[in-house]
């Protein structure tokens, strides 16, 4: 009998999957267990997850992560038998040993299977608190820290050689694959059936047939396309749920009470969305603790729970995700954000602002009211990397704060950023394209007189000004504008802008292209499609378009008004 081959590559790949999901699974019951220390369920449920990482590493010969994830079982099990007693210190230290093992996981899979010396001293604060302060065995020679020269010995970088960046997964119900599966047999069918009937109807003109062979293929490949998109969407629960240790963390670090709630965990999002979400949730719920939650006593004179409370919510809404961050904090100070608005140079008509505004004003790079710097937060870095963020989403974020009651950040991204239903215009023999999402209307541009021939300026519109610019001044294309021209009435976060373009040539859906990375950032284009005529479209970023116009509208009513 021939021995049965293993493909290494493919258990490794299972057990990082695992492995992750494991580690979550024990970091989110963790900070469940602190506050419900006799819940004996999470508890075995955390045993678990921690018994199967300890044999699926061994299994692999990952020796040191399976020893450590031993050490990490010995105390849950005496915590299981009531043995020993869940306090806050060991709850801290616990969920140091889960960053620890998801670090020696990336290791192994890197072929460095040994724990380093900040791993050793987690296992040692581990078995004090566990011990209630007494003195702790010494940890084995096998366990001992791996010297300065570690090399990569037989293990699997988890990247893609020919990219070098780290491989993604999603997991797919079977019945989707079918699904999928079926519609590839039927778009065969239905292309064969097109192909017949474009040899017909050379032969004899019957277009009656070839349209409804396209039709029917057409359907097809929209149904095709959709379940596509259904594979790449997930929950968006368990990214969600990882904030709860985040704002556990930050309210032990700055000795505060904070109540963490979610709402809309099972809502799917496209698995790209989740990743770039991370980022900007982190500061907002970071932030929401250090300078929006008040001390217990603080809160308690002001007449609040001394409790604090962070709710997570999300939901649709039109082709988007929603995703809300909303404390009972102090709030922002309208007051204060003016005072350092003005020390920023913002001049002296920022009294004028609208609160919504002025509380963006906290998204720009080094704009910060906090008393202190923290190693939390405090420097005005973190918001400007949320504004970013969620621009490269081509999303929007809305702030709204009421001083002594709270304040909510609700940011809007697209379900998925693969595709997009856009607006194809033409500009100097070019075709560009506009999420449609963004394109309130169209209307022809009015030539009353030459004012209006600038490439920038303000539009009446129904009696309100818009301000507007021309696609072919924002891309420098040089050439004179033709004697008709269309205006696209563009919103984003609330405000509204007129893009001046030659033509308007229909809807379509594109996926997008990434731009080169020999490109960089090119200002105002989000990425590139190929359109139906076989040519390149530039997809137009409407947020950069937004600041481009009311940058320039902001500078004319400063240039009037001195």
């Amino acid at each position: 009998m021939m021995p049965v081959e293993i493909d290494r590559s493919f258990i490794v790949d299972i057990f990082t999957d695992e492995a992750e999901e494991n580690l979550r699974a024990m970091e989110e019951a963790f900070v469940v267990l602190e506050s419900t220390p006799d819940d004996t369920e999470t508890l075995k449920a955390i045993f678990r997850a921690a018994h199967t990482l300890k044999g699926n590493a061994a299994g692999l010969g990952f020796t040191a992560l399976a020893r450590f994830a031993h050490t990490v079982e010995d105390v849950l099990d005496r915590l299981r038998t009531g043995t020993t007693v869940l306090t806050t210190p060991l709850a801290t230290t616990l969920l140091r040993t889960v960053d620890s093992l998801r670090r020696l996981v990336k290791d192994a899979l890197r072929g460095v299977d040994q724990l380093r010396s900040d791993d050793i001293e987690v296992l040692g604060a581990l078995a004090l608190e566990s011990s209630g302060g007494r003195a702790a065995e010494p940890l084995p020679e096998a366990m001992q820290p791996a010297p300065d020269n570690r090399r990569a010995g037989a293990g699997r970088r988890v990247t893609d050689d020919a990219t070098g960046t780290e491989k993604r997964s999603v997991r797919v119900g079977v019945d989707k694959l079918d699904r999928l599966m079926t519609l590839t047999g039927e778009i065969a069918v239905a292309r064969g059936r097109l192909a017949e009937a474009l040899e017909r109807a050379a032969k004899v003109a019957r277009l009656e047939e070839v349209t409804e062979a396209h039709r029917s293929a057409d359907r097809l490949l929209l149904d095709l396309q959709e379940e596509v998109m259904r594979t790449r969407m997930i929950p968006l629960g368990p990214t969600m749920r990882q904030f709860a240790r985040t704002v556990r963390d930050v309210a032990t670090a700055t000795r505060k009470q904070v109540d963490f709630a979610l709402e809309g965990e099972d809502v799917d999002v496209d698995i790209s969305v989740v990743e770039h979400l991370r980022d900007p949730l982190t500061h907002i719920v970071r932030n929401a603790v250090d300078h929006g939650i008040e001390m217990p006593e603080a809160r308690v004179e002001a007449g609040k729970e001394p409790r604090g409370r962070i709710l997570m919510r999300a939901w649709h809404e039109a082709g988007f995700i929603a995703v809300q961050v909303q404390d009972d904090g102090a709030g922002l100070d309208r007051r204060r954000l003016v005072e350092q608005a003005k020390t920023r140079g913002y001049g002296a008509d920022v009294e004028q602002y609208e609160d919504r505004d002025l509380y963006r004003l906290i998204l720009d790079p080094g704009f910060s009211t906090a008393d202190q710097v923290t190693e939390i937060s405090g420097r005005g870095v973190g918001m400007d990397v949320v504004r970013r963020n969620v621009e490269a989403l081509r999303g929007s974020i809305a702030i709204d704060s009421h001083f002594g009651s709270g304040t909510t950040f609700t940011i809007r991204v697209p379900l998925t950023l693969a595709i997009v239903r856009g607006l194809s215009v033409g500009t100097d023999g070019q075709t560009y394209i506009v999420p449609l999402d963004n394109v309130i209307e169209c209307l022809e541009f009015p030539r009353v007189d030459d004012t209006l021939a600038a490439g920038r300026g303000v539009l009446d519109l129904r009696g309100q000004p818009l301000p507007y610019v021309r696609l072919r001044d924002v891309l420098l294309l040089g050439q004179a504008c033709p004697s008709e021209e269309n205006v696209l009435v563009l919103e984003h976060g609330g405000q509204q802008i007129g893009l001046v373009v030659d033509s308007l040539l229909g809807e379509s859906e594109t996926v997008i292209k990434p731009l080169s990375r020999v490109l960089g950032e090119v200002p105002c284009v989000a990425g590139t499609a190929i359109g139906r005529d076989g040519q390149v479209a530039l997809i137009l970023e409407v947020d950069g378009l937004m600041r481009e116009v009311l940058k320039d509208a902001a500078s004319q009513a400063a240039s009037t008004t001195h």
